[in-house]
């Protein structure tokens, strides 16, 4: 794939072709990744194997470049953020607020909130990017998969195309393994929970390759952390607590029961601590680098030259113009969703209140995540922590605005439009996160940020579209755990863990309902934590980030315990490689087989929402009963080893060949 230069010697970089190719990827990773945060809260960043499938679709063209699979990237890259609004936009139906999700009020939310993400981060390029010792480690890492895509040799024509078949191959696989669990043929989990005198615990794994897809790629670090979070969660506090109130019913109901009720907010405020811990931290660099960026800013062209392509962005001016025009769209969302509630005599001014609070928190939301992205990467940016802080904020904002009593007729209506105005500064949160992330790939295959910028709001706008559909699809067949009524919808309900979250947090400061003792003792966890990990830090060890140990607590253990097998399994299989000729090779196929993973089963979780809306059965696919159950816990269970060992070794033996020419 040569660089052949276009018209005035410029590269081809932003073409129609590039737009399309990327808001297609978009529209499949959002997909995925709607269903993987509902599922787990965690999603992945979407920007490798996004480049991964460009660089081999735009092969066929004779005049594609390195600029132009960047501009794909950076269009598909809003599929692994802008679908992180899922972090709050379900709390509106949990609250019961909300039955499903009206198209142009949940696009409206994330299309304005991700424009204005993109206009937030434009100033801070320079600061953060150019001028910046930040590693941006997802951004390097993308940039280096585009330069290898770039090369001539056969080895590097070979090693785009295995990587392409890893990202395919991972699909089909969990695909796969996701329609046999459906035809119940393997179980979907192995669990079980026992007691010890009084005291009742439990253990187990689901049969989820995403999951596993999703530990590869956090890494040892954070699977180790939300392993410390598992045993915190039942290896102490559920035997604890069940143990201090015994209660009638089976091991599995009782200690079940414990850990929703009582365990997850001990979580809850692990996880709050340790994110204010993260933000506190970065306060100075983002003060030092919002001070730079705005001297760029006031410095004329006049006085610094006229600038190169590489280092021109969207003009300043045009930047704010769009920042004032983005008020009118923000005013009408919130005006329309007070319209008619209780809240309608006090609509002035919490709409003045909410379009203030959204234009402000958002561009602080917008320098602290941009900075998170560059330090730790976009995947692990504790954007749940932002989540807590803009929600805590707007509801006892909007609570002294509207001086309206706990238990009142608007209180339920006030803790609903809280999460509404923290739904749209999420979503600036989510693509400045992503933005600078992807300006920085950009300036290290030499790319245009303003076209990069330009194209984000293309992949904004393709993100918006799909995401509503898709949540309704996936609440109609699933539901939220928690919402109302969520029982005659299905009996494995989908537990959005941060939706969840926020939305009680909103409630608790606003109906008074919050278990703050249980919140104080996970905060004083928290604490014991954060100094554990510096002390980690200090010592040259290995670190067990906070917030991931919270985020162990907080999920089921069915859903922690595969992340913690992936990542375990993934430092074997980099271990094993390390140091061979092939070691980048088989690192990169490994990163993309994991993507590639989360992909295939979470479109088949969106597939099978669309067969129990479309059938009105919660298992359409079964071809068995219950009395195969024992048997699809041994298949399931020697499948999943077996499907895990064959794909590590398929992968290190066609580095080995890559690299051996």
């Amino acid at each position: 794939m040569g660089q052949i230069p276009a018209q005035n010697g410029r590269p081809v970089e932003l073409t129609i072709r590039g737009l399309i190719l990327g808001a297609a990827i978009t529209l499949v990773f959002t997909a995925a990744n709607v269903y993987l945060g509902l599922k787990v809260g965690l999603t992945f960043a979407s920007s490798i194997p996004a480049a991964v499938i460009s660089m081999a679709v735009l092969r066929f063209f004779k005049n594609s470049t390195i600029e132009e699979n960047n501009i794909v990237q950076t269009v598909a890259s809003a599929a692994g953020t802008l679908s992180s609004i899922i972090f709050v936009l379900p709390g509106l139906v949990m609250v019961g607020w909300w039955t499903g999700f009206p198209f142009w009020t949940s696009f409206g939310i994330c299309a304005v909130g991700g424009i204005l993400g993109v206009m937030y981060t434009v100033p801070l390029r320079r600061a953060m990017v150019v001028d910046s010792p930040l590693p941006y480690p997802e951004g390097v890492a993308a940039a280096e998969v585009l330069k290898v895509g770039a090369g001539g040799s056969s080895g590097t024509r070979k090693e785009t195309q295995a990587g392409l078949i890893s990202v395919i191959s991972g699909s089909l696989l969990s695909f796969g393994f996701s329609l046999v669990v459906a035809m119940r043929l393997f179980a979907d989990q192995l669990v079980a929970f026992f007691r010890m005198g009084a005291a009742v615990t439990g253990c187990g794994s689901s049969l989820s390759l995403a999951l596993f897809g999703v530990g590869h790629l956090v890494g040892l670090s954070v699977g180790l952390a939300i392993l410390v979070g598992l045993v915190i969660a039942w290896g102490i506090a559920t035997p604890i607590l069940t143990a201090l109130h015994p209660a009638d019913g089976s091991a599995a109901q009782v200690g079940l029961a414990v850990w929703k009720s009582q365990v997850r907010l001990i979580g809850a405020g692990t996880i709050g601590v340790a994110a204010i811990w993260t933000l506190a931290k970065m306060v100075e660099p983002i003060w030092l680098g919002l001070l730079s960026a705005f001297k760029q800013a006031l410095h004329s062209r006049a006085a610094t030259g006229p600038l190169s392509r590489t280092d021109q962005d969207i003009p300043i001016t045009i930047v704010a113009a769009i920042c004032l025009i983005a008020v009118v769209p923000i005013a009408f969302l919130l005006i329309s969703f007070l319209s008619g509630t209780p809240l309608q005599d006090k609509l002035i001014p919490l709409t003045v209140t909410g379009v203030i609070y959204v234009v402000i928190a958002g561009f602080l939301v917008a320098a602290i995540c941009g900075y998170m992205a560059g330090l730790i990467g976009s995947s692990n940016s504790p954007l749940s922590g932002v989540g807590i802080l803009a929600v805590i904020g707007a509801s006892f904002l909007m609570m002294l605005v509207a001086q309206i009593g706990r238990g009142s007729e608007g209180s339920s209506a006030l803790v609903a439009f809280s999460l509404f105005v923290t739904a749209i500064v999420f979503s600036v949160a989510t693509i400045s996160n992503d933005n600078l992330q992807d300006l920085k790939t950009g300036q290290l295959v030499n790319a245009t940020p303003w076209r990069q910028q330009a194209s984000l709001v293309v992949g904004v706008l393709a993100g918006a579209g799909v995401i509503p559909p898709i949540l309704d699809l996936l609440n109609r067949a699933y539901g939220f755990a928690g919402a109302p009524h969520v029982a005659a919808v299905s009996s494995q309900p989908l537990p959005a863990p941060q939706a969840t979250l926020i939305s009680t947090l909103a409630k608790g400061v606003l109906d008074g309902r919050l278990e703050w003792g249980l919140i104080g003792i996970g905060a004083a966890v928290g604490v014991v934590l954060v100094v554990v990990d510096e002390m980690l830090g200090l010592a040259g060890k290995l670190r067990l980030p906070p917030l991931s140990i919270g985020i162990g607590i907080y999920l089921p253990l069915t859903t922690t315990t595969p992340i913690i097998l992936g990542a375990i399994i993934g430092w074997i299989y980099e271990r094993g490689v390390s140091g061979k000729p092939y070691e980048p090779i088989a690192k990169r196929l490994g990163v993309l087989l994991a993507s590639g993973l989360i992909v295939g089963e979470s479109l088949f979780g969106v597939l099978l929402a669309a067969l129990i809306v479309g059938t009105s059965r919660e298992t359409p696919l079964a071809v068995v009963g219950d009395d195969f159950s024992f048997a699809s816990v041994i298949l399931g269970g020697l499948a999943f080893v077996i499907v895990i060992v064959a794909m590590y070794s398929a992968i290190r033996r066609t580095a080995a060949k890559i690299a051996e020419g």
